[in-house]
């Protein structure tokens, strides 16, 4: 067997076994989606307490991916992923026992450690594989995202048979496997170390360039609201359409699974097209998607000749997970785009801009839920959580048009130039 050889399965058997972590640490990071179900019935909390508890472990999987990339140049992803995933077993464990609301949001913080895993496996993956073939590579990683549709088939199916506990000690156990599954078939290479003196100071200087901050604008939709609206979903169909948490859930991962399996294919329409134009379309079929969601179930009486008559206007159970499905193979390719888009403008620098906006995109994640909850309890309106998405796609698509489009060609057609 040549070396060559051995080297290519050895990069096949680091990214499998890379991608089913990352897979995971998804899981387990998305866990309160479902089981806050029980657990908010437990403690009577109201939709901003929901949401808060749900959004606490995405705050500090967002704050640790930058020095996490850091340590991955500095000392190898295979050492930092492990440590990560053990790291995370005994709070997973723990949150079976916690009885009171700050136990959860406390314990949920250390849970979140879990979600870092993407700046930890990304250049860890990359780095097996040749500049061609380096998109391919970080794609298959990414749709580890999956992770959230993963915990949607498990977590209702514990919580009903063995109730809620159950689900953070399976969840444990499956961690703590996962590390030890890691440790024997991932590598390490020295070769791939880099000497890393960027801070996160220097990192933070990025933000002073205006197409950062615009790409940062993007990931916060397509990853941000991918992260908020997993969390969302569950309690959603189970308050608007009266599901049993199972049948939720399920319909629920029709909206998290293509949004984390696809971004593979986004990545390949993005080499194909470009980053701008796949970008530029995820973002105007998000628009016309959270317009007909954000329309609330409606009721209206009119005068006729016959007398008064009601009509009820509404998406039913299928049109809206239709169009959920959409939504998130749309995002899948949008999370691919924006990377693109990094990749294209800052090849020498693409791992300190990648940390920002992957920041900017988990804590998009964060504060979506939170904002979900506290405007449902002002309005009473269950579907203006698209609502809000709704208006942050119009800034996204404004933003967009007046930054680029009005230099690039979107349908691929020559723009005309005046001959002389």
């Amino acid at each position: 067997m040549s070396a060559t050889t051995k080297t290519s399965n050895k990069a096949y058997s680091v990214l499998i076994v890379s991608t089913l972590a990352f897979t995971v640490c998804f899981m387990v990071w998305m866990m309160f989606g479902v089981i806050g179900i029980p657990i908010k019935k437990a403690l009577n909390l109201n939709a901003t307490q929901f949401g808060l508890l749900t959004a606490t472990p995405i705050l500090t999987g967002s704050l640790v991916r930058v020095p996490l990339g850091i340590w991955t140049d500095r000392y190898g992803g295979r050492i930092v992923m492990f440590i990560l995933m053990l790291s995370t077993v005994i709070p997973i464990w723990m949150m079976a026992h916690a009885t009171e609301y700050w136990h959860f949001l406390t314990i949920g913080l250390f849970v979140g450690l879990a979600g870092g895993s993407f700046s930890v496996g990304t250049p860890y993956v990359a780095r097996w594989f040749p500049k061609n073939r380096q998109g391919f590579a970080m794609g298959v990683y990414g749709a580890g995202n999956s992770g959230a549709a993963v915990n949607k088939f498990i977590a209702p199916a514990l919580v009903v048979a063995f109730g809620w506990t159950m689900v953070p000690q399976v969840y444990a156990a499956v961690m703590l496997g996962m590390a030890i599954l890691f440790w024997m078939f991932s590598a390490s290479d020295p070769s791939h170390l880099v000497s890393s003196n960027i801070s996160f100071k220097d990192q933070l200087k990025a933000l002073k360039d205006p197409k950062v901050l615009r790409y940062c604008q993007y990931y916060s939709i397509v990853f941000g609201g991918y992260v908020g609206l997993s969390l969302w979903m569950v309690q959603y169909y189970v308050g608007e359409f009266g599901l049993e948490i199972r049948t939720a859930a399920l319909l629920a991962a029709c909206f998290s699974l293509p949004g984390g399996v696809l971004r593979a294919i986004g990545g390949w329409l993005s080499d194909k097209y470009g980053a701008h134009q796949v970008t530029w379309w995820v973002m105007w079929v998000s628009w016309v998607c959270l317009f007909l969601l954000s329309y609330p179930q409606t009721d209206f009486t009119i005068q006729t000749i016959n007398g008064p008559q009601t009509y009820h206007i509404g998406l039913n159970i299928y049109a809206f997970t239709t169009l959920m499905a959409i939504l998130g193979v749309a995002w899948a390719f949008g999370k691919a785009s924006v990377f693109k888009y990094i990749g294209d403008d800052y090849p020498n620098n693409i791992g300190t801009i990648s940390g920002i906006v992957g920041l900017a995109g988990g804590l998009g994640g964060f504060i979506l839920p939170i904002m979900f909850g506290a405007i449902l309890d002002i309005t009473g309106i269950r579907s203006s959580a698209f609502m809000l998405m709704y208006g942050v796609v119009w800034v996204s698509l404004i933003w967009m048009y007046l930054t680029e489009v009005r230099k690039t060609e979107v349908m691929g057609e020559k723009s005309l130039k005046p001959t002389h």
